[in-house]
């Protein structure tokens, strides 16, 4: 069977029309990712265009070229949008149409049907400028690390840059000695073969990344806080863990911090839970903007937040504490039009082998943290041997107090008996 532009444009409606309602289906299945829905339509919509070309000839021109690339070009900025809604972006209405409008009144000028040459630079030029454009909107979201976004920019970018050069192209390449040249072209064959693998491809390759992106949602959604957006515990002490692990080869000075929000329930007592949740944000905000890319930084529950400081010997631990400290006060003077000046208290411990792992860290942060409370609060103190003894003591002297307050109880209620 001779693959011919004929045999390759019934292929392509039948492609283009399932792949379309492929992401349609998958669209109804997870309907928060409406880019899918857009991708599905631009596939249904080519479908539509390329049956229209298919009838050259037997309608007018109007509707077989004229009409029929207004909707190929809005079909590739349906793909377009597509690709902008992913990645948060509102749709822009006027550029939506505007390669279709564009193409529609340059079919009004005079002399332009005539011109071949012209058509097919237009026509190019649009869908070189979309198909550019969706790439451009992927490379831009490149942030979020969806391995799939590499093969769609790439093959958009060449789907481009093929299209571009197909008036150059086309008149190099030979024409077959046929009565309808236009449509039996080596170089119409090459782009309709092109065509039709591209958009098999791409369909594939947008619906797999937005199925990456709901696998990485739902993996990263299980270790971040979903009130302050860092890391949850169990986020924080995974990574930290395998921090310190890496760091057993080369030990180097690293500080590990516990920071505690002071009088933390007097703030919802006095202004609301509202108000309070607006304070854990401030200080997620701020705390995060005071350490660096490397470091690690977590809500480990309730007003208890952790981090861990790479290569940070101790002053300058105290250094980014002390701009915590200060900012969060300085943040938290008007919180919503509520003077709550909240504080925040943190105990430092550092480490300097790899001797104990990040739960003795924490626990001797704890006894930071606790003698900074103790203090008065708003306060930092940083963890050493005489730190840990004096709470050791207290915690001993507590201890018998107790144990003889219930001794004392116990012999007055024998008295009592007798």
């Amino acid at each position: 069977m001779n693959l011919d532009v004929n045999t390759l444009f019934l292929v392509t409606i039948y492609v283009e029309a399932i792949l379309g309602l492929l992401l349609l289906f998958a669209w109804v299945q997870n309907t928060a990712i409406t880019a899918v829905a857009w991708w599905g339509f631009a596939h249904l919509l080519r479908a539509a265009s390329v049956t229209l070309f298919g009838l050259y000839g037997a309608v007018s021109d109007l509707i077989s070229i004229d009409l029929a690339n207004a909707m190929l070009f809005t079909a590739f900025a349906f793909t377009w949008t597509g690709a902008r809604v992913f990645d948060h972006h509102r749709p822009q209405p006027i550029l939506l149409f505007g390669g279709a409008a564009l193409w529609l009144i340059a079919s009004r000028v005079p002399g332009f049907a005539e011109s071949f040459s012209v058509r097919v630079l237009l026509s190019s030029g649009i869908i070189t400028a979309y198909t550019w454009a969706t790439a451009y909107e992927f490379w831009r979201g490149r942030s979020e690390p969806l391995v799939s976004r590499w093969p769609a920019i790439f093959m958009l970018f060449a789907h481009g840059a093929l299209y571009l050069l197909r008036t150059p192209f086309g008149a190099m390449l030979p024409w077959l000695p046929t009565n309808n040249q236009v449509f039996e072209s080596v170089w119409l064959t090459v782009l309709s073969f092109e065509a039709l693998l591209f958009t098999i491809s791409i369909a594939f390759i947008l619906l797999a990344m937005a199925k990456e992106r709901t696998e990485y949602r739902h993996k990263t959604a299980a270790l971040i806080d979903p009130l302050t957006g860092i890391a949850n515990r169990r986020a924080f002490l995974q990574d930290g863990h395998a921090q310190l692990k890496r760091q057993a080869a080369n030990p180097r000075p690293t500080a590990v911090m516990l920071l505690d929000l002071d009088n933390f329930k007097s703030i919802n007592d006095r202004f609301g839970h509202a108000i309070g949740d607006r304070v854990l944000e401030i200080f997620a905000d701020v705390a995060s903007g005071c350490v660096r890319r490397i470091d690690l930084f977590g809500r480990l529950g309730g007003e208890e937040f952790a981090a861990l400081l790479r290569d940070t010997p101790r002053e300058r631990a105290l250094i980014v504490a002390e701009q915590i400290r200060a900012c969060f006060a300085e943040a938290t003077r008007d919180v919503d039009g509520r003077p709550v000046v909240a504080t925040v208290s943190i105990g430092i411990v550092i480490s300097h082998d790899a001797v104990l792992d990040l739960s003795a860290l924490l626990a001797q942060a704890d006894h930071a943290l606790y003698r900074a409370k103790d203090g008065g609060r708003n306060r930092i103190e940083v963890a050493s041997l005489e730190l840990i003894l004096d709470r050791a003591r207290r915690g001993a002297a507590d201890l018998i107090a107790a144990v003889g307050s219930k001794s004392s109880a116990a012999n007055s209620a024998e008295q009592s008996a007798a």
